[in-house]
């Protein structure tokens, strides 16, 4: 879950929720390459192993519901390696993706996110995360060979990836509703707030002008210890204009 404090209540989006608006992304992209399509199925499924953990979502002491961030990074690690298992058996290239993107958590997108954080502060956590990250790029070159593409396009192709996901979170974790959030920069986007759920986006990638998409959220109330999936979830409408 991907939480955001909003005073009275929190921001819950679930990890699939966030996904799906990251492939909405994708999907309205104006530069398609040859394996847009593969992106697109990538970027959709780039978090479905969180959909085991979010059945039964956690809520800390306080009552908090239990932020990505938070969660143990051996369940973490557990159900990236099946996710990315699972979605190579479908699409080998969108199971490179996403085998990039799961050990690249660990690697800060491999310096596209210098203040991601690591989570390797404890030796043995540590060489379990080295263990994943070792695991992972080991299979790079036969999955490459597998899909026929070459090395520039799978680094060009994950960039894109990770720009879905990290524009998908802006609006998950900063404060878009109130039009509050502060800009941000990352790998050569600038985004700004107009309004209420509307944001600039520069350059502008987007094959309509502005772009409208949806996004899944729930609203979940300070009452103690909230029953995050018994909240009814809405659907929010952003705007991304040039």
């Amino acid at each position: 879950m991907i939480v955001r404090d909003r005073g009275d209540s929190w921001q819950v989006v679930l990890q699939t929720d966030h996904a799906d608006l990251s492939a909405e992304f994708a999907r309205s992209w104006a530069q398609r390459g040859p394996h847009h399509g593969s992106l697109v199925l990538a970027t959709r499924r780039h978090d479905d192993g969180w959909a085991v953990w979010e059945r039964s979502p956690l809520v800390d002491a306080s009552g908090k519901p239990v932020d990505f961030l938070e969660v143990n990074v051996l369940v973490h690690i557990a159900f990236y390696r099946a996710c990315i298992a699972a979605i190579r058996d479908e699409d080998p290239y969108a199971g490179l993706l996403n085998s990039m993107h799961g050990a690249g958590i660990y690697k800060k997108r491999y310096g596209r996110d210098p203040g991601l954080p690591t989570r390797e502060d404890d030796a043995e956590v540590g060489a379990l995360i080295q263990r994943f990250v070792d695991e992972q790029e080991a299979g790079y070159e036969a999955l490459l060979a597998e899909t026929g593409a070459d090395d520039e396009q799978r680094w060009h192709d994950y960039d894109l990836l990770e720009v879905y996901d990290r524009l998908s979170l802006y609006f998950c974790m900063r404060d878009v509703e109130r039009g509050a959030a502060e800009p941000a920069e990352f790998q050569g986007y600038r985004l700004e707030t107009t309004g209420p759920w509307r944001i600039r986006l520069e350059p502008y990638p987007f094959a309509d002008a502005p772009g409208v998409f949806p996004l899944l959220r729930r609203t979940v109330p300070r009452n103690g210890r909230p029953d995050v999936l018994a909240t009814a979830a809405e659907l929010v409408e952003i705007t991304i204009e040039p």
